[in-house]
């Protein structure tokens, strides 16, 4: 026999037929060359195939009692875990209008009756190799997928990582911000979730805004890596001269991450965003912030929701030279500053649920001792309310 018929010795053919003699017939054909299953009816096909293992092509009988082959070859279609298996109508009603219907239910191919064996042979062959290469190509999608995902979560981890390691960079030049950055970060996607729903902001806070926001937050200091020990460092207030050199950090942090971006030669949609923050986070609404004085709606969204985040954790953090403000004392300064500092709607979004703040800033304490307190306060704070 012809080698070519081995090319698929471990397919396996459903034979579906109520006629004892019509099995055995297309048993007997198909047996040395492919594994056979037989099924007498279209409910017992059905059962077999709740099983582990399906087979590779069904032969089905259309004229049968009970459920019809066309019945069947409905079910099977419906089903995700059999859609895929290629059907084969065997039937003795030769009409157009049959083999239609029949390969409009998604049959593969139409055989009439009575069986011609090389007819019904090649057909079998062709259509196990039409299914061999449609799971080969359907694996290959499946790993392609799988290995875009992972590599997708390896660019994703390797940005995230770069990102901290800058970010940390600035704060160990000040060695009392602890984890001012993490807190930082988780204040401003709240506050961007509180808004995504705001006549004001919906247009911009999107999800995957929200999760470049997320991502870009703690570059906002990257500036200060510029600004010398001698100003940063200082446990007490600044002159006029260095007041202005540290004002300096905003424009230092836009360039060197604009520096990174020319680099890579590509437009980076968090980048441009952190470009944003690190420059305009020190703006404030009425004007009187830095570098450009703007005002408003002419502040970046990005950089209104950072100021808010960027103040808050400044006031409720212990430094070298001052002790943490209390929450509550932190709450009504930012509530002062509404109008006026900070985006009048951003504040309100802040002040009605500033519990969720404190809860941000104790998961993310400084220390054994912040943890305490901000546990206190947030046990005072849900006591009042």
């Amino acid at each position: 026999m012809d080698g070519m018929h081995y090319i698929y010795p471990s397919a396996t053919v459903l034979v579906v037929d109520d006629t004892p003699d019509n099995l055995m017939l297309i048993a007997d054909l198909l047996r040395n060359r492919y594994r056979v299953k037989a099924a007498n009816s279209g409910e017992k096909a059905l059962r077999l195939l709740q099983g582990d293992a399906l087979p590779d092509l069904i032969l089905l009988d259309i004229m049968m009692p009970g459920l019809s082959g066309y019945d069947v070859a409905k079910q099977l279609k419906r089903a995700p875990r059999t859609r895929n298996i290629p059907i084969i109508f065997l039937t003795a009603m030769a009409a157009a209008e049959d083999e239609i219907r029949g390969l409009g239910l998604g049959a593969a191919d139409y055989i009439t009756k009575p069986i011609i064996p090389p007819v019904l042979l090649a057909r079998v062959e062709t259509q196990i190799k039409v299914k061999a290469a449609a799971d080969f190509l359907r694996d290959q999608n499946d790993f392609l997928e799988q290995e875009v995902q992972r590599r997708t979560r390896e660019v994703t981890a390797i940005q995230d990582v770069t990102i901290h390691a800058m970010a940390s960079l600035a704060e160990t030049r000040d060695n009392e911000t602890g984890n001012h950055i993490r807190r930082t970060q988780h204040y401003v996607k709240l506050l961007a979730e509180l808004l995504r729903e705001h006549p004001r902001f919906g247009h911009f806070l999107d999800e995957e805004t929200i999760k470049l926001l997320f991502k870009s937050a703690p570059l906002h200091d990257i500036g200060k890596i510029g600004i010398p020990d001698r100003i940063l460092l200082k446990p007490g207030r600044y002159t006029a001269e260095e007041f202005e050199i540290m004002k300096t950090h905003t424009t230092l942090g836009r360039d060197a991450i604009q520096h990174a971006e020319d680099q890579l030669g590509i437009t980076v949609d968090f980048l441009q965003l952190a470009k944003e923050i690190a420059y305009s986070h020190q703006e404030k609404w009425d004007g009187s912030g830095y570098p450009q004085g703007l005002a408003g709606d002419d502040i970046p969204i990005s950089a209104r929701l950072m100021a808010l985040a960027d103040v808050y954790d400044a006031l409720i953090s212990r430094r070298v030279y001052k002790p943490g403000m209390p929450h509550a004392q932190a709450v009504e300064i930012i509530r002062e500053g509404r109008g006026a500092h900070f985006d009048p709607d951003i504040c309100d979004a802040f002040l009605a649920h500033s519990e969720r703040f404190l809860a941000i800033a104790a998961q993310f304490a400084d220390s054994d001792q912040d943890l305490v307190k901000q546990l206190a306060e947030a046990k005072s704070v849900a006591e009042k309310h």
